[in-house]
């Protein structure tokens, strides 16, 4: 268990094997490492050698398999395959078994609202002044029970994985420890206000969390002290990494310092990107709505704005240094961005699909970023811009509203793309070696079209709670 309070296991080493009936390797490499009452949960959720039966099963890796089965040793995956399961089964002739979702974004401290801030079609600019003026209402107390509440409902809905944007605690004595949130400070909570609002401890038999330390601040003061924080958070956890919030919330310094810490430990990277149109005319040009809500709020820095005229793409090249990134939305992306990003495999974009409806934008370049080759994952964002973190909702938006999309790559953002995007290749998929967690959908369906109108109007459940 790492500092932050987050469970992270590093499976980097894990071999896998893809036919249509495998077996494990009785000695694979990174044995997942569970500690104290969380690993005897786990042990609990899966206690015994079992094989499933299902009438479709999704292994993700490869094609849907029509009455296949998986055979499990605890939370491992040994064996799947078609037809005939070798031996007595737990047989699911009505359902559709698949490995649990995996979350590629979330803000789990706003987990405690009841409805998105502002109301549909609020531009994102004036929308960020109500979730700052939310934030400073908040305390310590109050996030911490927002998190605990997020990681159940999001362990309920079938999350198996979630990448968490994370508020680091401050670091005693650094920058300007101690002081309220004023002029220089974009995330309405003073660092002090900070302290001790990192996650509570995670005890979960199926949920895990790779925490993304928040760096924000335009003033060299606010965001030297949130780099701080985020080293400090960092250093007891194998998987997290650092978030630059974004370029109209960031100063590029302390980006640059972000991608260079990415790349001297060897950790994964998120930033907002690409978010809106007037954040590309704050980029360009130094002015736009933007501009007006920072100097607003007493947060504008001279020198910080203009970028120039490529600044988008010269972000993303800058973000490419780094081991492995998530870019959060790109709703914004034009071709030429779209061109840059697909010339480094290891940049994933994240795409939020209810969040992207609700602020009204332009239909999202998903279509082309997949036709460039590009891996996408599926994020909630927070209860701050979506009613609820039920990942299944963002893939049944896309199932309902984007046909243009084939239905079994829309699941595959949701589980294997994104577990690849966060280094986790040992989950989002039903293959031998993995440890995924395994969700069932109940269907009827005889094709796979019927299947799929199944999945848009369903929700799947983990198996541990489906009766």
């Amino acid at each position: 268990m790492g500092r932050s309070g987050y469970h992270a296991t590093d499976h980097s080493g894990l071999k896998h094997v893809d036919h249509e009936t495998t077996k494990a390797d009785a000695t694979l490499p990174n044995e997942p490492i569970e500690r104290g009452e969380h690993a005897d949960r786990r042990s609990h959720a899966f206690a015994r050698v079992r094989t499933i039966a299902a009438r479709w099963v999704l292994p993700m890796s490869g094609p849907p398999i029509d009455r296949g089965w998986v055979r499990m040793d605890g939370d491992r995956v040994v064996e799947v395959g078609r037809g005939r399961p070798p031996g007595a089964a737990e047989d699911h002739t009505d359902a559709m078994l698949m490995p649990g979702l995996v979350n590629a974004h979330t803000h789990l401290e706003f987990s405690d609202q009841n409805e998105p801030i502002g109301s549909p079609g609020t531009p994102l600019h004036d929308w960020i002044g109500q979730v700052v003026a939310r934030r400073g209402r908040s305390d310590p107390a109050t996030r911490r029970d927002a998190i605990d509440a997020g990681i159940a409902e999001s362990e309920s809905a079938g999350v198996r994985l979630l990448a968490e944007i994370a508020t680091p605690p401050s670091v005693a004595g650094s920058g300007d420890q101690g002081t309220s949130a004023g002029p220089n400070d974009l995330t309405g909570a003073g660092p002090s206000d900070l302290t001790g609002a990192g996650p509570s401890e995670i005890e979960s038999p199926f949920l895990q969390v790779i925490p993304f330390a928040e760096v924000i601040g335009l003033s060299e003061i606010r965001w030297e002290e949130r780099f701080a924080a985020a080293e400090a958070f960092l250093r007891g956890d194998d998987l997290g990494g650092w978030s630059p919030h974004a370029a109209y919330s960031t100063d590029r310094v302390a980006i640059t310092r972000c991608v260079d810490a990415a790349v001297r430990r060897g950790r994964p990277l998120a930033m907002h990107v690409a978010e809106s149109p007037h954040e590309r005319t704050l980029l360009e040009t130094g002015g736009g709505p933007f501009a007006e809500t920072l100097r607003a709020m007493g947060v504008w820095r001279e020198g910080s704005f203009p970028w120039g005229d490529d600044a988008t793409r010269g972000l993303i090249e800058e973000l490419a240094r780094a081991p492995r990134v998530l870019l959060v939305h790109g709703n914004d992306l034009r071709d030429d961005e779209i061109a840059t990003v697909a010339r480094h495999r290891h940049l994933t974009v994240v795409y939020c699909p209810r969040t992207h409806a609700r602020f009204g934008y332009p239909p999202h370049p998903v279509d082309r970023l997949l036709a460039a080759g590009i891996r996408v994952a599926l994020g909630t964002d927070s209860r701050a811009s979506n009613p609820d973190l039920n990942l299944w909702r963002e893939v049944q938006r896309l199932l309902r509203h984007r046909a243009d999309l084939a239905p079994h790559e829309v699941v595959r953002m949701a589980t294997i793309h994104a577990a690849d995007a966060l280094g986790v290749p040992t989950c989002g998929r039903l293959e031998p070696g993995a440890s995924p967690g395994l969700c069932l959908l109940k269907t009827e369906a005889d094709d796979l079209e019927s299947l799929w109108h199944d999945c848009a109007r369903r929700t799947p459940r983990p198996l541990s709670t489906v009766s």
